[in-house]
């Protein structure tokens, strides 16, 4: 019998699967503009704040905002990253190809569970430092760095470096975001939009757009499509969801601009690579899922064992 609780998780599902196979066509739409990559973020956060305030005029969530002085700088600070990290990655497309970089900047979960530690004190254990190493290793392999020789190999390494760094800004925005519970998600989306277009206009280079004529099409569609209509399903999904399918549906991303990126670009990823992906796919969900990786040293808890220390050991995962 289904549920009204199964009914919700089964459009959550779907809302998730449709936004990460949106943000999978990203690099195309990108690619296809034929914009430096300061003018793609510029014109997607012209666009997506444009849309996102219609949105959010149209259901009147100006009205209940909630932002204090402190959680509005924190809005601020987070678009900043974003935004940047959205430069970084756009740039690493053309340098290295939409599949790579879009599968390095899947290293965003371990940013963010090395900024907990170096920012807030939090414990690192074995399990996550293990998980940690392996997607290191799986990088290695999706960079392919002995194919990296010349000039060109000069190019292609400063793509994997650039999408290494949008992951880590990405990972400082996700923190700052934990600070913005008290903010409807799509109210913090436009202002992180609305940051960009300021910030961004001094290296825009706006004469590259004359002529540009039916290719406006992929700067808008950036905008409302992978901007204001993907944060929407996103964060529309993320209420209905539990973290753990959540974790495993947000890895239809790289698996679709791979693919989208062999179709569109016939780019095809090499042996080395292919041993690389599932590494770091493994490694993300046994961070974000707490899987232990590792076997456990010394005594098990019995089931007599009540100290404070025993139960936490029994809790899993933690």
């Amino acid at each position: 019998m289904t549920t009204p609780a199964n009914r919700q998780q089964t459009r959550g599902a779907l809302e998730l699967t449709a936004a990460m196979v949106l943000s999978g066509t990203l690099g195309v739409f990108v690619l296809e503009s034929g914009q430096p990559s300061f003018n793609v973020v510029f014109f997607r956060c012209v666009f997506g704040a444009l849309a996102l305030g219609a949105y959010c005029l149209a259901r009147g969530l100006f009205k209940t905002h909630n932002f204090t002085r402190r959680t509005f700088g924190l809005a601020v600070l987070g678009g900043v990253c974003i935004v940047f990290n959205w430069v970084l990655l756009f740039s690493a497309y053309s340098k290295t190809s939409i599949s790579v970089a879009t599968v390095v900047y899947h290293t965003q979960p371990f940013y963010v569970v090395l900024l907990g530690l170096i920012l807030f004190k939090e414990r690192l254990d074995r399990h996550q430092a293990g998980w940690i190493l392996l997607a290191f290793a799986g990088v290695v392999l999706v960079a392919d760095l002995g194919s990296a020789t010349g000039d060109k190999g000069g190019t292609y390494l400063l793509g994997v470096g650039q999408a290494l760094l949008a992951a880590l800004l990405y990972a400082f925005a996700t923190v700052i975001a934990k600070h913005l519970t008290s903010i409807r998600p799509e109210i913090t989306a436009f202002t992180q939009a609305s940051v960009g277009i300021p910030l961004l206009l001094p290296f825009t280079a706006l004469g590259r757009t004359a002529g540009l004529g039916a290719d406006w099409g992929w700067l808008v569609g950036l905008g409302v499509i992978h901007t204001c209509l993907l944060y929407i399903l996103l964060y529309a999904s993320y209420q209905k969801l539990p973290t753990a399918r959540i974790a495993v549906l947000s890895f239809v991303y790289p698996a679709v601009a791979i693919l989208v990126d062999f179709t569109v670009y016939g780019h095809h990823i090499s042996l080395l690579q292919a041993l690389g992906i599932p590494l770091i796919v493994l490694a993300g969900l046994g961070v974000n899922l707490g899987w232990h990786l590792l076997p456990a040293f010394g005594r098990r808890p019995s089931r007599d064992d009540t100290s404070p220390a025993a139960l936490t050991r029994i809790g899993e995962p933690r």
